[in-house]
């Protein structure tokens, strides 16, 4: 082939890359309109910036104080800061971003698989954009860390990919950087170095301990602090500690297999898919459970006995097992609290079996007769049609949160973590009375828990609401008996004793609720109102004062300081 030949072929083809890609992007937004108005559900607003960090101050706390985010994933945090200083709390702009992260994604995909000389790169691709297991990661603004990370993920393994034909330095450096970048977004992106082993093998049949090795060990290692660290924030900061995650070393053998093949099964037959699905029992006793492990131990000792023949499927599986290894239920993570399984955890992870499944797919209608070749390529076209027209299905369930909870009760209603959310929805709606209905479903399905001290404080603060002081303060009292150090439920109980004027009683448990959470910034605010409500002013000024050290933003808490320090002092501080 000559010189203008080889040119001219480039050119075609990074023009076939270029027009599958916009293609690609255009079919992702419109099957993601559904969502597109969709509000705030669920940690949204644990993620989307909370007033207090919404400054410089904050930005900096989201960076070096481990307690001011959900998660530690800094540079997520950094793009919610920034985000919210565009466009705020308008949840058009990160619905929209986050639409155009996963066609960012898609386009990082087909790049890579191309680079990689991989048949059936563009069905990959396809099936990437358009599959409605990805609705979750894609339709949540919470899921930004998925798709944020993803794009790192993927921009990090084709650098690395040229790395390794070049062996250039700032190859290395420009891939470590966005691998770091990556792990400060969600730390699932450790697994990256594992992947590139597995494409490297799969590549070449053998691992060369020089070559492919050795350059990746500061990646694992950089990989596993970054883990350790996101495992002990699980454990000490958000929760994922106690009886939820008592599970012998044999359940959690029961456990990752089985959830090897549910993610396997929503791949290739994506019915009855659920925003939260039933909590397993992961029972020892119980034989059937044991089919699982095994089947996956199987299916592995199968794809190597065929290696020497083919060496993709072996590669797929494990790039599949090893980016869901943080899921499988070896370590702990909070979700497991009410579900094993979600459909975000697979995001990357299923990119394995995409990419096999589409590359046996190609090789098989290159070795069938023309008419066959037309046939099958018309019947992947069907299928992506079929895909497209489920994601757009279940994406209108993100359109409000009402429908998203009431969407998923139906088929697990059991699930009390619904129950929680969707009562918290229709009481700040002004539903009370329907909002305490769920509450009390939570009670009776998980009581004397402390899921049922939660769902107590929630009807306490329904209740109150409603004008019902004394029968709030009646659950509050049995949140606090289920979980003695409930910081909120001392925050509610004194609201509630002060509207009562119990002003000693309201007071005790204010000062409690800071004990026990010390950077609560309106326990402060209402404890500085008790204190002026007693007389006691240069008290209740420190503790205003307080309440805007740790928000700088609390207006309410500035005015009444304000009228304090005698600014205003014919007008009295407002509750």
């Amino acid at each position: 082939m000559t010189h203008l030949h080889i040119r001219q072929y480039l050119t075609a083809s990074r023009l076939q890359i270029v027009g599958v890609a916009t293609l690609l992007a255009g079919a992702i937004i419109v099957i993601y309109l559904p969502a597109l108005h969709g509000g705030f559900i669920w940690d949204d607003d644990a993620h989307v910036t909370r007033p207090e960090l919404r400054s410089l101050h904050g930005l900096w706390r989201i960076w070096f104080d481990l307690g001011a985010t959900q998660q530690y994933y800094p540079l997520l945090h950094s793009a919610f800061w920034f985000e919210h200083e565009l466009w705020g709390d308008l949840t058009l702009g990160y619905h929209l971003l986050n639409i155009l992260l996963h066609a960012s994604a898609v386009c990082l995909l087909l790049l890579t698989l191309r680079r990689l000389k991989v048949p059936g790169a563009f069905l990959a691709a396809a099936i990437f954009a358009l599959h409605p297991v990805y609705v979750e990661s894609v339709a949540w603004i919470t899921e930004q860390k998925n798709t944020l990370s993803a794009v790192f993920y993927l921009s990090a393994m084709l650098v690395y990919l040229r790395f390794d034909q070049e062996r250039r330095t700032l190859r290395y450096v420009q891939a470590f950087s966005l691998f770091v970048l990556g792990l400060l977004t969600k730390t699932v992106v450790a697994t990256l170095p594992g992947a590139l082993l597995v494409i490297f093998w799969w590549q070449r049949g053998r691992l060369s301990p020089r070559r492919d090795v050795l350059p990746l060990i500061p990646w694992f290692l950089l990989g596993g602090v970054a883990g350790l660290l996101t495992a002990l924030i699980e454990r000490k900061l958000i929760g994922a500690q106690g009886a939820p995650f008592d599970l012998t070393l044999l359940q959690r053998c029961l456990l990752a297999g089985r959830v090897i093949w549910f993610y396997l099964g929503k791949l290739l037959w994506p019915g009855d898919l659920l925003f939260i699905y039933p909590l397993w029992d992961v029972d020892p006793t119980v034989w059937w459970q044991y089919l699982f492990p095994l089947g996956a131990v199987a299916l592995l000792v199968m794809l190597w006995l065929i290696r020497r023949r083919w060496r993709g499927p072996l590669a797929g599986l494990l790039f599949f097992i090893g980016s869901l290894f943080p899921v499988l239920g070896f370590l702990n993570v909070y979700p497991f609290v009410y579900s094993f399984v979600a459909d975000h955890f697979q995001y990357l992870a299923s990119l394995g079996i995409i990419v096999v499944a589409s590359a046996a797919i190609a090789l098989v209608l290159e070795r069938v007769p023309p008419p066959v070749h037309r046939a099958g390529q018309a019947l992947c076209m069907i299928v992506l049609a079929v895909l497209a027209v489920l994601t757009w299905r279940q994406s209108r369930m993100y359109s409000d949160v009402h429908t998203l909870y009431e969407a998923t009760l139906r088929s697990n209603p059991r699930c009390w973590m619904c129950h929680i959310n969707l009562g918290l929805f229709l009481a700040a709606t002004g539903q009370e009375q329907a909002a305490i209905e769920h509450y009390q479903e939570v009670i009776r399905l998980r009581p004397n828990s402390a899921v049922a001290a939660v769902a107590h404080n929630n009807t306490g603060i329904a209740l109150a609401h409603a004008g019902r002081l004394g029968e709030a303060i009646n659950h509050y009292e049995q949140a606090l008996q289920i979980l003695p150090d409930y910081g909120y439920a001392h925050y509610n109980m004194g609201s509630a004793l002060l509207k009562a004027g119990l002003l000693a009683e309201a007071r005790r448990h204010c000062e409690q609720a800071l004990r026990i959470t010390p950077n609560f910034a309106e326990a402060h605010y209402m404890l500085g109102y008790v204190l002026f409500q007693m007389g006691k002013l240069p008290e209740a000024k420190e503790q205003y004062a307080e309440a805007l050290r740790i928000n700088p933003n609390y207006g309410q808490a500035r005015d009444n300081l304000s009228l304090l320090q005698g600014e205003h002092q014919d007008t009295e501080p407002e509750n």
